[in-house]
């Protein structure tokens, strides 16, 4: 079974969405919530994942493994998320050897040129029918 390691800060909002999504679509993956704070940690647990942990470390450990690493794109932006994500998070992020699955926001000074300006459901959308065609693979 592919694992899914789901990243989120603040409130967690965005890991919840693709977490119902995910869970919704009855994949089968084994989906790992993990975020900057125990806020976000606990809204994506209750969102279905099976796994959740919270931190630097928690980052760090999911993203050796995980097979896809879904979340908004600053969690690979070192001092992104009002500085919720580290260095060695985004690091990790980049690292990992999973697919990336980033959800453009244009937040904290971070700016993607050329995406259109899609509300947050179409690009949740958009992102697990990615998981959804990549897991067909």
């Amino acid at each position: 079974m592919k694992k899914v390691l789901v990243i989120d800060a603040q409130g967690g909002g965005i890991g919840k969405q693709l977490i119902t999504e995910i869970v919704a679509r009855n994949l089968s993956v084994e989906i790992v919530a993990v975020g900057s704070n125990s806020a976000a940690t606990s809204v994506m647990l209750k969102a279905g994942a099976e796994h959740a942990a919270t931190g630097e470390n928690a980052v760090k450990v999911g993203c050796r493994t995980a097979d896809f690493v879904m979340g908004p794109v600053g969690i690979a932006i070192a001092d992104s998320m009002y500085g919720e994500i580290t260095p060695d998070m985004a690091c990790a992020v980049g690292q990992s050897i999973g697919q990336k699955i980033f959800i453009p926001v244009n937040h904290c000074s971070n700016y993607v040129v050329g995406v259109s300006n899609l509300n947050l459901k179409t690009l949740i959308k958009e992102a697990v029918d990615f998981l959804e065609e990549s897991l067909k693979k």
